[in-house]
């Protein structure tokens, strides 16, 4: 059972019994330039994780062992991954992998990209119902297979007492193997930009909704 210590400042080590721990980090992506509010935001959100994790650390165990969504390579390549997907993550990863933390592979390659043309094929806004039937079921059967293989990479890599990082989307579907305690990493940067992207969607809605007004009157 995930433990949120997004609130908690100093969780009490006596909670955690011995064995393999994973801290879950929501991934949050980089954004392209434009947007600075929103880059500054997301810039804060890492800057919590990090902080976050290096008090995990002192009190629980350096971490060992670092899986991160998408990538299918270790070392040099798997950073290279990371870093065009989430720049502001980077350094979290580096950081660790030169106190000695290793980068490991959390995806296959060909199970990873054909969930993704899948979904690809999902968004096309398909006209016929069984062609959506088809394409929908084909999409479930990848994603249980690539849960599965990440599920399955954990296991096998992440070491008996070891501490390991998973960054991933929340709302994955993963089942962890069940003797692995994950604690759920939730800095109060993330509630406020969920926050912050909420409101300024419903501006933008509100503000659409005045332009249709505008235009029907015409």
């Amino acid at each position: 059972m995930a433990e949120e210590l997004g609130k908690i400042e100093r969780p009490d080590v006596t909670e955690f019994k011995k064995g393999r721990k994973l801290f879950f980090v929501p991934l949050v992506m980089s954004i392209g330039e434009g947007d600075l509010d929103l880059a500054m935001r997301i810039g804060k959100y890492w800057d919590q994780v990090d902080s976050q994790l290096t008090h995990l650390e002192n009190r629980l165990g350096r971490v060992t062992c670092i899986f991160y969504e998408m990538v299918t390579a270790g070392g040099e390549e798997g950073l290279k991954t990371i870093e065009t997907m989430c720049r502001d993550s980077l350094r979290i990863t580096r950081s660790r992998i030169d106190m000695g933390a290793r980068l490991q592979p959390l995806e296959d390659a060909e199970l990873l990209f054909e969930y993704l043309d899948w979904g690809r094929c999902l968004n096309l806004g398909l006209q016929s119902q069984s062609v959506f039937n088809h394409v929908y079921e084909a999409y479930k059967k990848a994603q249980t297979n690539r849960n599965e293989t990440i599920a399955r990479r954990i296991d096998e890599n992440l070491g008996n007492d070891e501490s390991g990082i998973l960054i991933m989307q929340e709302g994955h579907g993963v089942q962890f193997p069940p003797d692995i305690q994950v604690i759920y990493v939730s800095p109060p940067a993330l509630d406020e930009l969920k926050r912050w992207l909420r409101d300024r969607e419903e501006k933008r809605e509100k503000e659409q909704e005045k332009t249709d007004g505008i235009t029907e009157r015409k």
